[in-house]
């Protein structure tokens, strides 16, 4: 029986509070948090932006899934992990600081924030998966003492993955950052010696230090190198290139074992939303001004993330009348949906219901 993925349409320049109503509608009209027990703490997992001109899902949506949460009894609180390199999101006291000048604070969203890793991103668990890569990942510590998961993901292109949409918010975003590091671990950088002028961007945008300027030309050292890909993205002279035969198999696939992980914790208890608005080719991550690749398609939902990602991507595509690699990067983007199936992970094969 095919998963479940509904589909709320946006109409063109629909504002983001009808949709926001319309998604409350939804969660009611089909019990899609039934699951939801009284006192249920309940963690919504979401990513809040490198800054405001990226395009994560905004605060009132998620003030619509905390309502929903605790209409049913359950205690929510937003929550997110530590990134790898240095910046306003590297460890709780910046992060949360982060989120409340994006406007997540509890006013907005009616939920406080609580960082799943701790104060330095270290504090994790160790989930047994049946992987081909793995037998067990490194998971942000309290998702393993929360009852319920709702993860509310910004669909966009991706430089490794493809494209990032609820599997990388769940494998990447949900990792301590030791299972982060593990994910990075093969995606090395080079530079290409007669295309690099010099300019010292990359050496600025390196979260690590691990980027030097030697006789006016950039040297990256591998030891330091954390595979973030921000030299790639900041770069206007295309001197950066990866390797992307030895990268993005593996990241992918890394990404949906450790997914798999955080799923296991919560087997019928959880629920995933896919935001189809504001697609950039770069994931928000990057902190670029979002530049739309194909028009709002709106909001889709399911209890199956591996479908709701299928879903997201097929009608992205539709909608551009493209394939994504023409659109953002042009690397196997399928890859973790097929690898998803193949563990038996999810559902590729899905019903999309419009409402």
């Amino acid at each position: 029986m095919s998963a479940k993925v509904y589909c709320i349409e946006a109409a063109p320049n629909e504002k983001d509070g009808q949709l926001c109503d319309r998604l409350g509608d939804l969660i009611e009209a089909e019990n899609l948090l039934g699951c939801i027990a009284e006192k249920d703490v309940t963690a919504v997992k979401t990513h809040f932006g490198e800054s405001k001109k990226t395009g994560y899902a905004r605060p009132p949506f998620l003030k619509v899934i905390g309502d929903a949460v605790r209409q049913r009894g359950g205690h929510p609180f937003l929550t997110e992990t530590s990134t790898l390199y240095k910046g306003n999101r590297s460890d709780a006291i910046s992060h949360i600081t982060h989120a409340h000048s994006q406007g997540f604070g509890m006013a907005a969203t009616g939920m406080p924030t609580i960082m799943a890793d701790g104060l330095f991103g270290d504090e994790e668990c160790l989930v047994p998966v049946a992987g081909r890569m793995y037998s067990s990942v490194h998971i942000a510590a309290l998702f393993a003492k929360c009852n319920a998961l709702v993860a509310v993901s910004h669909f966009t292109g991706h430089l490794a993955a493809g494209f990032g949409a609820t599997l990388k918010n769940l494998g990447m975003g949900c990792a301590s950052r030791k299972g982060k590091m593990e994910q990075h671990s093969t995606a090395k950088p080079k530079i290409v010696t007669a295309k690099c002028t010099g300019c010292g961007t990359c050496v600025k945008w390196c979260p690590q230090d691990a980027v030097t300027l030697r006789k006016k030309v950039a040297a990256i050292s591998a030891n330091k190198c954390i595979g973030c890909g921000q030299c790639l993205a900041m770069c206007r002279f295309d001197a950066v290139k990866f390797d992307w035969g030895a990268t993005y198999e593996d990241l992918q696939k890394k990404v949906v074992e450790h997914a798999m992980g955080i799923c296991s914790l919560f087997q019928d208890k959880s629920l995933f939303v896919n935001m189809l608005t504001r697609i950039s080719k770069d994931c928000d991550c990057m902190g670029h001004t979002y530049k739309k690749i194909v028009p709002d398609i709106g909001i889709l939902v399911s209890q199956d993330p591996v479908a709701l990602d299928a879903a997201s991507l097929d009608l992205v595509e539709m909608q551009a009348g493209k394939a994504l690699s023409q659109l953002a990067y042009d690397i196997p983007y399928r890859l973790q949906l097929d690898y998803a199936r193949e563990l038996q992970f999810g559902d590729t094969d899905y019903e999309l219901i419009h409402r």
